[in-house]
């Protein structure tokens, strides 16, 4: 019973693989949105809202990292579908519509509509997402993000988009640490497996 309650209440829609899989549409925003802490802000950034229900692991995740002596911030959180739309038609007009679709999501298929993705960057660079892989901030998030139910969504190799050492997803702690320990991608797992986990993606 108690499984069943917590299914009743829990959005399906959070561990479905979108980017070019499934679709949300211009209806869909997150049941409770909550504004991430202004010291972990950038100042280059905007969107800074993340899912209610995960925002203790995320507030979890930052002190944590800042506890270690690195300067983690969140460059942007929560998009809604007209915000997508529009930062889409902007790398569209400016890069080319070729281009654009290796690094951006049309409206309705971004993970960031969930409430639950987010793009890291560093105060060493000063709000910039080219060379977060070089940071220690990124070999932290590879070595202890699961163990907070953050994943990366685009790693090398993946046949989404370029790789977006930034861009990561809360799935939830049993799944990610799943992944982890099985040096797994996100979305090369069964959408059937997946679902099994969301009964305890808060926990």
């Amino acid at each position: 019973v108690g499984t069943l309650e917590k299914l009743s209440t829990t959005d399906p829609e959070l561990l479905k693989k979108y980017s070019k899989v499934y679709f949300l549409n211009e209806h869909y925003v997150p049941i409770s949105l909550s504004n991430i802490d202004e010291m972990f802000r950038s100042k280059r950034g905007v969107n800074f809202q993340f899912l209610s229900d995960a925002s203790s692991h995320l507030e979890d995740l930052l002190n944590a990292a800042q506890d270690d002596g690195l300067s983690l911030q969140v460059l942007s959180a929560y998009r809604s579908f007209a915000t997508q739309s529009i930062l889409k038609s902007t790398y569209s007009f400016t890069y080319g519509i070729g281009t654009a679709n290796k690094f951006s999501a049309d409206q309705g298929y971004s993970e960031h509509q969930l409430g639950t993705a987010l793009d890291f960057t560093t105060l060493a660079l000063s709000g910039k997402l080219e060379g977060f892989d070089k940071t220690p901030e990124y070999e932290w998030l590879q070595n202890n993000a699961y163990q907070f139910g953050f994943i990366l969504s685009y790693p090398t190799g993946n046949t989404y988009y370029k790789f977006e050492p930034w861009h990561w997803r809360y799935v939830g702690v049993k799944l990610a640490t799943r992944l982890h320990d099985d040096n797994m991608n996100f979305y090369d797992m069964d959408q059937r497996v997946i679902d099994g986990y969301l009964v305890n993606i808060f926990d």
